[in-house]
C-alpha cells in the first residue's frame, strides 16, 4: 500500500509512480495525483472509492442507524463474530480481508469487531474491524452474491457502527478519497 501527497509534479514522483511493485495499491487524496497515476499507469489500473473516518460522533444519526437494524429479513440472523464464525469457510469466502490484517483468528476476537449475517447457518454477509487504530477502524464489508440487493451490507454495517459507537470509536464521515490498484 502506497499513500501519495504533497506536489506529483516533481521528478521524484514521476520516478515513484514508475517503479511500483506489481499490484501495488495506492491511495492519493487529491484529483492531481489522481490524474498524474492516470496518465503514467494508462491500461493497468483499476480504480476503487475510499471513505476517510472522523472522531465526530454527531455525524452520524445513531436512531437511523438503529432503525436499519430493524429491516433484517426473518429469514437471516445477525451475530457478532466469535471464533465459530471467524473460522467458517463462508466467512473466508466473502471476502479474504474480513481479519487479513490481524496475526491470528484469535487476534481478531481480541482487538477487532465483527458482525455476520447468517442464512441457513452460512455466513453471507459480514462487515469487520478490516485494520485498527488508536480510536478507531477502517471497515471490510462484503456480501455473497446471491444475497445482494437486500440490504444485508447496510444492516451488517449498521450493527458495526453501533457497537462502535458505543466504545467510542469508529466515526463515518463520507470524504472520498482515490484509490488505485496498479498491476
Amino acid at each position: 500500500m502506497y499513500f501519495y501527497a504533497g506536489n506529483p509534479n516533481t521528478e521524484e514522483a514521476e520516478e515513484l509512480l514508475y517503479n511500483l511493485p506489481d499490484f501495488t495499491l495506492a491511495i492519493v487524496d487529491s484529483d492531481e495525483w489522481k490524474n498524474r497515476i492516470e496518465t503514467v499507469h494508462k491500461g493497468s489500473i483499476e480504480k476503487f472509492q475510499r471513505f476517510r473516518f472522523n472522531k465526530n460522533p454527531e455525524d452520524l444519526d445513531r436512531v437511523h442507524i438503529q432503525e436499519l437494524l430493524s429491516t433484517l429479513p426473518e429469514e437471516y440472523e445477525i451475530k457478532r463474530i466469535d471464533k465459530n464464525i471467524a473460522k467458517a469457510s463462508s466467512f473466508h469466502e466473502l471476502s479474504e480481508d474480513f481479519i487479513s490484517q490481524f496475526d491470528s483468528i484469535d487476534d481478531f476476537i481480541d482487538r477487532g469487531v465483527g458482525y455476520a449475517i447468517l442464512n441457513k447457518g452460512q455466513v453471507v454477509s459480514a462487515a469487520t474491524s478490516f485494520s485498527i487504530y488508536d480510536d478507531g477502524i477502517e471497515i471490510e464489508v462484503a456480501s455473497h452474491p446471491n444475497h445482494r440487493r437486500k440490504g444485508l451490507a447496510t444492516i451488517v454495517a449498521s450493527a458495526l457502527i453501533l457497537d462502535c459507537l458505543d466504545r467510542g470509536i469508529c466515526m463515518l464521515r463520507k470524504e472520498k478519497t482515490h484509490e488505485f490498484e496498479i498491476d
